[in-house]
């Protein structure tokens, strides 16, 4: 590792992550950020992994490190990086990333938010609220206030927002303190400094503006050291295509959310599924007024078999092949749309040049804004994990992007500047 590269907390400044599934693409992700991020003043985050992306592609939090700094330092970064330690569950999952040197930990409590309370009935929310009254000591605190933002938004905290506010996310409130409690022992014991992001983007409902309130308040409250939160914003973010979504609504609920984060933080809004959302960066941008954070994790892997297809077009149809038979089981975790008659089979194309459009394209001659990308994409993204574990794909894969190191810098430098040139014209 590089003494010159400093792995340490970011703040509020402007962060972009970078996700890393095959442990070769920081030195892409290094050549975007300086054609493009460093003037911007937008900072990295080469190290960035969830638990379940380790788990699927059999690696350990120390490997994510070492190779996303092996590989800066190789690639001559000798700036400072962030170090995100994604959706994290458990104290394990905590002490294990800790131990690794992360600095950037995301909390989940995904698990203990209650997905279905926003079609629950007045009479249903109130019985649902009766169970988890105890763990809602907050209530009364709310209860029928209201907040008016510099947007000239009113946020009205009814006895009913509040009481749904509690049934969706109470339990997971107190989980999400819970271990931020337990990240601030561990990195007490190791001496270093961190910072929290909490996620609450992970539901099929919008987060309203009463929600993030209260969650943001109350884990402030709770002492927890949170300098992003990600919620779930209107529109659609569907893994590895551009927004679905009316960008006109988009833009005036992320001018509430930030208003929100600036007057009780303040802290940044990071978005999750970031990967190939050019449309609504410039937005997101603005809105934030360049205190965002932005996660990208499954482009680097579709940019990696952008690299295999140009040099190894056997390879890239046998891995088209095998997604497509794994993607039905493989898809059930994300949140996407493309079905596999979306996309022609190896058979049906007339040539790789063809399976590279439908699987890899972006932004293909199409205004921005009309959430354009190919569904191919999706089918390739879903069953990363499964590639990359097939005792013959996976090595295969690894194999090709180290035989030609250029290509995959390359592709990777393009599509990530694009990433940063587009945050950069909102801010």
């Amino acid at each position: 590792m590089s003494k010159n590269i400093r792995c340490e907390t970011l703040g509020l400044a402007p962060s972009f992550g970078f996700g890393d599934r095959t442990g070769l693409a920081t030195p892409g992700h290094v050549e975007a950020m300086k054609r493009a991020g460093v003037a911007a003043g937008i900072e990295p985050i080469f190290p960035q992994q969830s638990i379940r992306e380790m788990t699927r592609t059999r690696r350990t939090p120390a490997q994510v490190m070492d190779d996303a700094m092996r590989g800066a330092a190789a690639a001559g970064w000798d700036g400072r990086t962030g170090a995100d330690a994604d959706h994290l569950k458990t104290p394990a999952d905590i002490d294990v990333t800790s131990e690794a040197g992360f600095t950037f930990f995301t909390i989940d409590p995904s698990e203990y938010v209650d997905r279905h309370a926003d079609d629950y009935g007045e009479s249903v929310i109130r019985e649902r609220f009766d169970a988890v009254a105890d763990e809602c000591p907050w209530f009364d605190t709310y209860k029928d206030r209201f907040v008016t933002l510099p947007t000239g938004t009113r946020v009205d905290l009814t006895e009913e927002a509040c009481m749904r506010a509690a049934v969706k996310y109470g339990l997971a409130i107190q989980e999400a303190i819970r271990l931020a409690d337990h990240i601030r022992e561990v990195s007490a014991m190791a001496r270093r400094e961190y910072e929290i992001e909490l996620s609450v983007d992970e539901t099929e409902q919008p987060t309203t503006l009463a929600e993030h309130y209260i969650i943001a308040d109350q884990c402030l409250r709770g002492g927890m050291k949170l300098v992003s939160l990600a919620p779930r914003y209107v529109g659609d973010f569907e893994k590895g295509v551009d927004y679905k979504g009316d960008l006109d609504a988009l833009a005036a609920s992320l001018a509430d959310h930030a208003a929100i984060a600036e007057a009780i933080g303040p802290y940044k809004l990071s978005l999750h599924s970031g990967s190939d959302k050019l449309s609504m960066y410039p937005l997101f941008a603005k809105a934030t007024k360049g205190r965002f954070h932005v996660k990208t994790a499954g482009t680097s892997y579709l940019e990696a078999l952008r690299a295999v297809a140009r040099h190894d077009a056997a390879l890239f149809r046998r891995i088209i092949e095998f997604a497509r038979d794994r993607y039905d089981a493989d898809k059930a975790t994300y949140h996407v749309s493309a079905t596999l008659d979306d996309a022609p089979t190896t058979a049906a194309a007339r040539d790789t040049a063809e399976l590279e459009r439908e699987y890899l394209e972006c932004w293909d001659d199409v205004p921005a804004g009309l959430g354009f990308t190919k569904p191919g994409r999706q089918i390739l993204h879903c069953t990363f994990g499964s590639v990359l574990t097939d005792p013959e794909l996976g090595i295969a894969v690894r194999d090709a992007l180290k035989a030609h190191p250029e290509t995959y810098t390359e592709v990777l430098a393009d599509h990530f500047a694009r990433h940063l040139d587009a945050l950069a014209a909102g801010m």
